[in-house]
């Protein structure tokens, strides 16, 4: 069984219908729990409507496909920025910005040129996205579940940033052999054309070191990136609701709901790119170089080097998560899974506070 955080999170039957509280009970098991403040459901019960539970297998299970699908095709969408910036972060003297960087590229590779390393990028990022997204609801419900209803809320902030770095700790380890055959490909020239060359000859050269040499600084650029990323937009979310849709989630319609949800994608987005550059940065630049420690390569690219590309990478990833948030969102909503509303304060604290204040 689970319980979280969220308040006034039945299930509902759709954003449309509110299920009553007949509805949401199951008497003959007599086993009910308290998913969110004030309201009750039954252990084990779908809410007509729903394909799935709250916090059931199935609904992770789902949640898992969501981000293959939502980080898989955003990320192989912006391989020509990508691959621009890569450049410009390892070999600033050539590639002296953005457009320059597509000037010089389109010159010496072709247009084809543009798309190098998009086989690493979509099968890498949707590992990524399988464990970022999916684990990251396993975590936020378990997690939810060791404080307690009135914590999680009272300390929501904390719950996604732990949540969202557990989830990311094991989703760099699914990507970080597809990230360092996607670099080698983009910023060595004459390595290798395809993912088929590329993996062969890292393990031929490095063995599987090649493929792992950059986890801890793809930890270090991925986690702070990913829990700015689900914190920021749980929040933003939440504010954007209170204090700027002129309408409660539950009157707004679906179309509507992702329109907030594509906003706060983007403004979690720029926040997720200025806290994760300069690891960024260093990632690309020891997936390019031999034998070098990621404190070497800091250390050779320097302050401002490590700040280099940083545009078209406030560019690149404000879309991709803006993109992906919706690209999830709209998933669940096409597969009728459960979306809980924005979180509110249990009854519980209410009366908690109320007595204090009498």
């Amino acid at each position: 069984m689970f319980s979280t955080f969220f308040s006034k999170a039945s299930c509902q039957a759709s954003d449309n219908v509110e299920a009553t509280q007949s509805q949401l009970e199951v008497p003959q098991r007599g086993l009910v729990q308290s998913l969110v403040a004030g309201r009750q459901i039954a252990a084990a019960a779908v809410v007509p409507g729903d394909s799935c539970e709250f916090g059931s297998p199935h609904y992770f299970a789902l949640c898992g496909l969501g981000g293959i699908l939502s980080c898989g095709i955003t990320h192989t969408a912006v391989v020509p920025l990508d691959l621009v910036k890569c450049r410009i972060q390892v070999d600033p003297a050539k590639y002296k910005g953005v457009f320059n960087g597509f000037k010089v590229t389109l010159a010496e590779d072709g247009a084809r040129g543009l798309a190098k390393g998009w086989a690493p990028t979509f099968f890498g990022y949707s590992a990524q996205g399988l464990c970022k997204f999916g684990l990251y609801e396993v975590f936020k419900v378990q997690y939810g579940n060791l404080i307690g209803e009135e914590n999680s809320y009272l300390y929501r902030t904390w719950l996604y940033l732990g949540a969202s770095a557990s989830a990311e700790f094991f989703a760099d380890i699914a990507l970080s052999p597809m990230e360092a055959a996607k670099v080698k490909i983009q910023t060595t020239p004459g390595f290798a054309n395809t993912l088929r060359e590329a993996m062969p000859k890292i393990y031929a050269e490095e063995g599987l070191n090649g493929f792992y040499k950059s986890l801890v600084p793809l930890w270090m650029r991925q986690i702070p990136y990913t829990m700015m990323k689900f914190a920021c937009f749980e929040r933003t979310v939440e504010l954007l609701y209170k204090y700027v849709v002129p309408k409660p989630r539950a009157d707004c319609t679906k179309g509507e709901q992702l329109v907030v949800t594509f906003a706060a994608g983007y403004i979690a987005g720029v926040f997720c790119a200025i806290v994760s550059h300069p690891a960024d940065t260093v990632v690309s630049k020891l997936n390019q170089e031999k034998g070098v420690t990621a404190l070497e390569a800091a250390k050779k690219l320097g302050m401002a080097g490590l700040w280099k590309g940083l545009t078209p990478r406030i560019v690149m990833i404000g879309t991709l998560t803006a993109l992906q948030w919706f690209i999830y969102d709209a998933f669940k909503v096409a597969m009728r899974m459960p979306r809980p509303p924005p979180p509110e304060m249990p009854e519980s604290l209410k009366r908690k506070l109320e007595g204090k204040k009498d």
